[in-house]
This record gives structure tokens, C-alpha cells and sequence, in this order.
């Protein structure tokens, strides 16, 4: 099975977070769980906050690049499309809102689980949860809009 951002074109495969062509990106995959997206990502020492413990920032690129990726995933479900299909949908984020709960312990692996809160014509709103052993560390409000035109390569 395919991950979403496999689906995406060359040109919108670079992002640090989900970008399958950026070799010193985090490169996660999302897939469908029923209702739910998920994705599982094992941080290493890189992604430090304080010895033991995982670095914030992360943890809002993970849930920033899963939410918009589980977006698009959402829109072409709606459609009844598959993903490699046109024109192709693919959605960047308008607003990003992320609560941490707990420390996210380091040497675990971290699971996001996103649900699709909303979902309009250019605008689905996506919320998600970090786990670390099955604890909730961390949620967060994706608000994500259709792509620009003027993002897309000419």
C-alpha cells in the first residue's frame, strides 16, 4: 500500500517533513487506519530537547505534515478518486495549532493519529495526536487550505 505522499508530484516532494526527495527530511508516511490517518515515526538523538526527552518543534512538523497530508487523502476520499488521479490535490497549511500535554519520552516510537474534523471545497480542517506508548503527549489543529496556484511549478 501506498503512503499519501507518495502520491505527490517531484516538484511537491521536497518538504522537510513529508518530502520522499529530501534525503535529510523526516520523510513520513501516512496511511489510512479506517476513519483515522496514522503515521509512525521513531525519533533519534537529533530531535532532542533535554536528554531523555523529544524536542517540541518535532513534534509540530510531524502533526503539521500528516494533518496536511491526511487533507488531501480526506478531499480524494470524498470524491471517490484515487490519489494518483487529476487534477491532483494537495493542500498547504493555513493554520497550525499544537497543544503539549505530556513530555515525549525519547527512544519510543511516536504515533499520530488524525482525524478529519471538517471538510469543505478548498479548506479541511484535520485534528491530531502524538503518542508515545500509548500516552497522549501532544495534540494538534490543522487547518489546511487548497494549494495556491501560485505555489505550483509553471
Amino acid at each position: 500500500m501506498k503512503a499519501f505522499q507518495d502520491y505527490y508530484s517531484e516538484d511537491l516532494s521536497h518538504c522537510y517533513g513529508c518530502g520522499r526527495l529530501n534525503e535529510h527530511g523526516l520523510q513520513i508516511k501516512s496511511y489510512w487506519d479506517g476513519e483515522e490517518s496514522v503515521v509512525k515515526f521513531l525519533p533519534n538523538e537529533r530531535y532532542i530537547a533535554i536528554p531523555g526527552f523529544v524536542y517540541g518543534g518535532l513534534l509540530a512538523s510531524l502533526i503539521d505534515c500528516h494533518s496536511t497530508g491526511t487533507a488531501a487523502a480526506a478531499k480524494y476520499r470524498a470524491e471517490g478518486r484515487e490519489m494518483d488521479t487529476l487534477p491532483a490535490l494537495r493542500y498547504v497549511t493555513a493554520s497550525l495549532k499544537v497543544d503539549f500535554l505530556a513530555p515525549t519520552p525519547m527512544g519510543v516510537e511516536l504515533e499520530l493519529r488524525g482525524k478529519v474534523i471538517e471538510l469543505k471545497e478548498k479548506k479541511v480542517i484535520v485534528e491530531s495526536k502524538v503518542l508515545a506508548d500509548n500516552k497522549i503527549c501532544a495534540t494538534g489543529l490543522v487547518v489546511a487550505v487548497r494549494m495556491p496556484e501560485t505555489m505550483l511549478k509553471k
